[in-house]
């Protein structure tokens, strides 16, 4: 029984996706949604973004030179962890983590009101292919804006990593940049940005399917954002450990 469960909840997931990537009826009102949803999925997420990331370089910072570096490794090793840290994992996959609670939680969350208070319903009833008038836009708006956020991330993880050399006194300045420096790999930033776009389309497409699916009144709709969090986390560690084989 849970499997078939399983089994059907994939297959309606699917069927979403197909009537959600048809042709728009107005690209004048998808323009119009598209930029909404850039605003407020992408856009209103840097401040918390650039907070998480600036005192998550910092603790990376200190916590390796503190409790891994040696007398016998370089003085540039924790700036070289660091960096390694923000680039492979932090900025792209934990970040996109963090960001599906708060985005995904709240597609869900209006598309799950939208559903209860029969808004969806109507659109139906007036001929409007409803799937790709509300979640296409919300998609493709964070696809665009992810990668984005990532490079705010890294920045701001690097510029936590100089506060704790300037201010805590932790590591010298010169011996961070030599370690930011160090045997540096581009092709780490691009594996970071190219996970982020799989992750924004597993939050945004995941979150729009529970909400657009709710059956129920306003429980519902909370439990679907719970939902919608959980399988979203869940699917992007997955893709990540898949993603990270494939592209290493």
């Amino acid at each position: 029984m849970f499997i078939i469960k399983n089994l059907t909840t994939i297959g309606q997931y699917f069927q979403l996706m197909g009537r959600t990537f048809r042709r728009p009826e107005r690209w004048r009102m998808f323009m119009r949604s598209y930029l909404r949803e850039m605003a407020q999925l992408g856009t209103d997420s840097i401040g918390i973004v650039l907070l998480i990331s600036f005192f998550i370089g910092a603790v990376i910072c200190i916590q390796i030179k503190l409790n891994i570096q040696s007398p016998w490794m370089p003085l540039w090793t924790s700036g070289y962890v660091t960096r390694e840290i923000l680039l492979l994992e932090f900025s792209s996959s934990i970040m996109c983590l963090i960001l599906a609670g708060k985005v995904g939680s709240n597609i869900a969350s209006e598309l799950g009101t939208m559903r209860t208070t029969q808004q969806i319903d109507a659109l139906e009833i007036m001929g409007v292919n409803s799937a790709s008038y509300l979640i296409l836009p919300k998609i493709l708006g964070l696809v665009t804006m992810i990668p984005l956020l990532v490079v705010f991330s890294t920045v701001s993880g690097v510029l936590g990593a100089y506060a704790t050399a300037w201010i805590g006194q932790i590591i010298t300045p010169n011996d961070l940049t030599a370690g930011m420096q160090h045997d540096f790999v581009p092709w780490f930033f691009w594996m970071g940005a190219i996970k982020s776009l799989f992750f924004a389309f597993i939050i945004a497409s995941v979150s729009s399917f529970f909400g657009y699916t709710v059956e129920g009144g306003s429980i519902e709709v909370g439990k679907a954002s719970t939902d919608a969090v959980v399988s979203s986390s869940m699917l992007i560690l997955f893709s990540d450990l898949f993603l990270t084989n494939l592209l290493s």
